[in-house]
């Protein structure tokens, strides 16, 4: 499966257009990393605890965009694009799309 942030896919034709995919995840945060980046930002710098649970909330939307693609029969996704969002000061929602589509090498 090819997932690429472009809007074409140099070497490949694409032979069907199937539609915008998605995959999304919401997860609350750890209360251990909430209460060291609280501590973190008396003094500033990076809160490592929180960007590894966004990184790793970005890596499942992924994977759920690319189970999302194949279950509609596409071998690669285009335009992939990320969005994220805060509920209730407690929730992330992480949203990953694009345009799922057959691609052929040329």
């Amino acid at each position: 499966m090819l997932i690429v942030t472009t809007n074409d896919l140099p070497g490949y034709k694409i032979t069907k257009v199937i539609g915008e995919v998605n995959g999304l995840t919401v997860r609350t945060r750890n209360v251990g990393a909430q209460i060291g980046a609280s501590l973190k930002a008396l003094g500033g710098g990076e809160l490592r605890g929180l960007t590894r649970q966004l990184q790793e909330a970005r890596e499942e939307a992924l994977t759920r965009l690319k189970e999302a693609a194949e279950a509609v029969g596409a071998n690669a996704v285009l335009a992939v694009r990320y969005d994220s969002n805060e509920l209730q000061g407690t929730f992330q929602e992480i949203l990953a799309y694009g345009t799922a589509v057959v691609a052929e090498e040329l």
